[in-house]
């Protein structure tokens, strides 16, 4: 069997998923407005499809799990930039709302396929030192958002929205020659007896352990989506200037990115499970801040430091920390299982918020709901340590 280097894993991986999220997740919000313009389709509507393919994508995340268990990431990865490709190029075309419907449908198929959970499934069975790779990998694709939003702006500016998503289209198929080429030859670092990965999957489900991590990764879910899609209007009704709240949002990826560096640095001395539980009890810390602190750019400097530094460890907690405390034998149908269960959470994370900020008349309440949907999820993670199966 091949083995390729951590190096070339690191970089080959890290491309893919920045192209990906960079393609078929990131430009779904600077397409929203020029399509009600164009297509007459209500915000309601559009945002439907982009809804049904993440539920799509959840529910697919164990058996592309359980196909990377068995025969490695290659196919998935490849075959799901492809169908990425297309998609985006059928999206360039369609003009009736049940096709956009469709194209979304086949969009979550996508995800599921071609970005993160096979990603990690396959760094974590073929790394020699998996947390440092995944480590490394975050700090490459935390600058997605970075590359991608002012291109993809760029692009509709120049091209128009249509002419966008052609030009994305085309950039999506180098994901796919990446791993079609990077993984030829490779297969998973620890090849099952035939039912050993199903075997690992039914125990693991059955420990207190998945359960805790499960509702941990669930509840940062719910946060991390929810007050993404609010905090630039919770600011704002805080009555702080522009200026400063798109500076606040703004600090929160390069904050992400140096907490990222910091553990790549610490290395081998840093281990999951103490990262994990110092990360979600920061994220409570972040929110109880939010809702206290004065509304001004100083005073919430501390809030968005605390959620930037529990955002980004988070990221890799989920997936190195999952091998580390539950074990990499049926690794890849694990992560499907949480990011199932992780699914309705994050999708009904806006959708919750807007309806308590419009039952209450403003956004008073949601960071202290927010702040016990994080100590939910803090004890959640330390129910999983205590599992020393």
């Amino acid at each position: 069997m091949n083995r390729i280097s951590d190096r070339a894993l690191t970089l080959g991986t890290a491309l893919t998923q920045t192209i990906g999220w960079g393609t078929l997740f990131i430009p779904f919000a600077l397409m929203v407005q020029p399509m009600e313009a164009e297509l007459g389709w209500s915000r309601a509507e559009i945002n439907g499809a982009f809804t049904l393919g993440i539920l799509m994508s959840g529910i697919l995340a164990i058996p592309v799990g359980r196909w990377v268990d068995r025969h490695g990431g290659r196919a998935p990865l490849a075959w799901g930039s492809v169908l990425g490709s297309a998609l985006l190029a059928g999206w360039a075309v369609m003009d009736q709302l049940w096709m956009f419907y469709l194209l979304w449908f086949g969009l979550g198929i996508a995800h599921a396929t071609a970005l993160w959970g096979p990603a990690m499934a396959v760094v974590v069975a073929l790394a020699r030192q998996p947390m440092r790779v995944i480590t490394a990998i975050t700090f490459i694709t935390g600058f997605a958002g970075t590359i991608f939003i002012p291109l993809v702006a760029a692009l509709i500016s120049v091209m128009g929205w249509r002419g966008a998503l052609w030009a994305l289209a085309g950039l999506q198929l180098l994901p796919a020659l990446v791993a079609w080429w990077q993984f030829a030859g490779a297969a998973p670092a620890m090849p099952p007896q035939r039912n050993r990965g199903e075997d690992a999957f039914a125990r693991t489900l059955r420990r207190p352990a998945f359960w805790g991590l499960a509702l941990c990764f669930a509840a940062h879910a719910f946060i991390g989506v929810g007050l993404g899609a609010h905090l630039v209007p919770l600011l704002r009704e805080a009555g702080l200037p522009e200026g400063s709240v798109i500076l606040l949002v703004a600090l929160h990826g390069p904050l992400q990115v140096a907490a990222r560096a910091g553990l790549y640095v610490a290395g081998g001395r840093a281990s999951m499970r103490w990262v994990g539980m110092g990360a979600m009890l920061l994220l409570p810390l972040a929110l109880l801040w939010l809702a206290g602190a004065p509304a001004t750019f100083i005073w919430l400097l501390p809030f968005v430091l605390f959620w930037a530094v529990a955002d980004g460890l988070l990221t890799i907690v989920r997936a190195a920390g999952t091998a580390e405390i539950l074990g990499r034998d049926g690794y890849g149908a694990v992560t499907g299982a949480l990011s199932l269960i992780a699914v309705l959470p994050r999708t009904l994370g806006p959708i919750t918020l807007a309806l308590i900020w419009q039952a209450n008349g403003g956004y008073g309440a949601i960071p202290w709901l927010l702040a016990g949907v994080g100590l939910l999820g803090a004890a959640s993670f330390s129910l999983a340590l205590r599992d020393r199966d």
